[in-house]
């Protein structure tokens, strides 16, 4: 997809554009934006992820709900675009903590098991990670610039940040 204005990426979704495009995902809470840009290409593309891992889902047919096959999606719709995976790079942002509860058990720290898992399936991929801004409490937009790679973020009470 090429063109400019913002193309929005929902939930358990995944997009490649090439500059101008903005790619935008909203309400990353404890799902993770995984952004890949090549910047001699000029390609980007955005997943929003909800789950860590596919093989522990019966049914996933949605590559791109989850961390290790939205990765490797996203990647191949890059490179349909021009894009080249030796010169892809990584951002992340999302995994959120949403809810004040004991998070002690495994299953409710979804956002910090999506983050890990991102950072798993990058490294098994060999893209490297630029930066990450994960956690805390709040959900986050967020924006990747085909142009030049930029990753905004922004969070209600929060500055918006560029990664």
């Amino acid at each position: 997809m090429a063109g400019t204005g913002k193309i929005v990426v929902g939930m358990a979704d995944l997009k490649a554009t090439k500059a101008p495009g903005i790619l935008t995902t909203l309400g990353l809470g404890s799902c993770i934006g995984i952004a890949l840009y090549d910047a001699k290409a000029k390609v980007a593309g955005l997943a929003h992820i909800m789950l860590p891992d596919s093989t522990a889902i019966h049914n996933n047919s949605n590559k791109a709900k989850f961390a290790d096959t939205a990765l490797i999606e996203l990647i191949l719709q890059m490179e349909k675009l021009g894009a080249r995976k030796i010169n892809i790079k990584a951002k992340i942002a999302g995994g959120a903590q949403m809810f004040a509860f004991n998070a002690t058990s495994e299953n409710l720290r979804v956002g910090d098991r999506n983050a890990e898992a991102t950072k798993k399936a990058l490294r098994l991929s060999g893209i490297p990670l630029l930066a990450a801004e994960c956690g805390d409490s709040f959900g986050r937009t967020v924006e990747l610039y085909a142009d030049d790679g930029r990753f905004i973020i922004k969070a209600i009470g929060q500055s918006i940040r560029t990664i």
